[in-house]
């Protein structure tokens, strides 16, 4: 239901309904894969230019099943420290972008960042998703609109070019400053592989352009898949560490798991919570958000589906006045333990001194 639901908030800020202006089909509009970086050679599936699927470092050519694909090739030189604390961070890296993104689109329009408001605005929506590496990465539809959001048109000078421009420039130059452990300072980016695409209303062109309902169907898949990953990641905090000894999960995801817990100790550290988060590697966000303007939220959509079923449930009484339905709202007490009568057959039910096990005749 929450992917379904999803899927339609994702529809409806790209082709409009559900209280979006139809106009938002014709605003620029992308979709973009946010990647995190790299924290030690892990095995993969490299592909060459025909799609075609190389070996691996190891020497072995996985299938795409493989359960050490995303593991590391060393784990005792994987910096699984910096992953946790990549994850931890993600949400606030994503908000800082925001910002940048939109200092660049108000740079290559001309105008100022007070200004810009007056003119556009940038409206998103996006999840989060594990790779099988166990670090988050977004995708997400970001879009440029008018100053009122989806109900107004956007400026004659915007454009996909323009946003994809800002996009990959805002991508490249933001950074959050992370915390200095052991006399190593943390500074987090986005990793280098960047993908942005223009959303067509048209089908797939050779691959390279996507359609409204193929991004909204994917980025719907990953709104709820976040645990659902061979990454490792729990469905519930954990109370103790030794809990992990319970746990089905890889050993990649269990160090991950318990560098969490570990980190989550460290008094200037305490801000993370990691502990509380070690269940879902040290990641701390939503995995779907959107900014206040890009279409519906999912709110109304659960109102408007209770409403939906409320006047159903209404027709069916019109239609069926036979139907009774039996309240019980009164109870008296009736006693404890046995009757008289129920205490004399339970003690002719039990077999005679000697006879215990000894088959039953009929």
């Amino acid at each position: 239901m929450y992917r379904r639901d999803t899927f339609h908030l994702i529809t409806s800020g790209l082709r409009g309904g559900k209280g979006t202006p139809e106009h938002v089909a014709a605003h620029p509009r992308v979709f973009a894969t946010f990647t995190a970086p790299g924290f030690g050679p892990v095995h993969n599936r490299p592909t060459g230019p025909a799609r075609t699927v190389g070996p691996c470092r190891c020497g072995s050519l996985h299938d795409q099943e493989d359960a050490v694909l995303g593991t590391p090739l060393n784990p005792d030189t994987y910096d699984y420290e910096a992953a946790v604390l990549w994850n931890a961070h993600a949400g606030l890296l994503w908000r800082r972008f925001s910002i940048y993104l939109r200092r660049e689109v108000a740079k290559r329009a001309g105008l100022t960042q007070r200004t810009f408001r007056e003119h556009a605005r940038v409206s998103f929506a996006k999840v989060a998703e594990y790779q099988k590496r166990g670090a988050v990465h977004f995708h997400a539809v970001i879009r440029i609109d008018g100053p009122e959001g989806g109900d107004t048109p956007p400026p004659a000078w915007a454009t996909a070019e323009l946003l994809t421009d800002a996009i990959r420039v805002a991508a490249t130059a933001v950074q959050v400053d992370g915390p200095t452990i052991d006399g190593r300072t943390y500074t987090f980016a986005f990793g280098r592989q960047l993908d942005v695409r223009a959303i067509r209303s048209a089908d797939f062109d050779g691959g390279q352009e996507l359609t409204e309902r193929a991004v909204a169907a994917y980025i719907a898949k990953y709104a709820t898949k976040g645990a659902e990953t061979a990454t490792g990641a729990l469905d519930r905090p954990l109370r103790f560490l030794a809990e992990l000894a319970q746990l089905d999960i890889s050993d990649h995801a269990r160090r991950l798991v318990r560098t969490a817990w570990t980190l989550g100790a460290r008094k200037e550290l305490e801000h993370l919570r990691l502990r509380a988060w070690a269940h879902m590697l040290g990641f701390r966000g939503h995995f779907s958000t959107k900014s206040r303007r890009y279409s519906t939220t999912l709110g109304a959509l659960r109102t408007a589906r209770a409403e939906y079923r409320r006047a159903q449930a209404a027709a069916a009484t019109e239609t069926d006045r036979e139907t009774t339905t039996l309240v019980l709202a009164h109870w008296i007490y009736a006693g404890t333990g046995l009757t008289d009568a129920e205490a004399w057959l339970t003690e002719t039910l039990q077999p005679a001194p000697g006879t215990e096990g000894e088959p039953t005749h009929a």
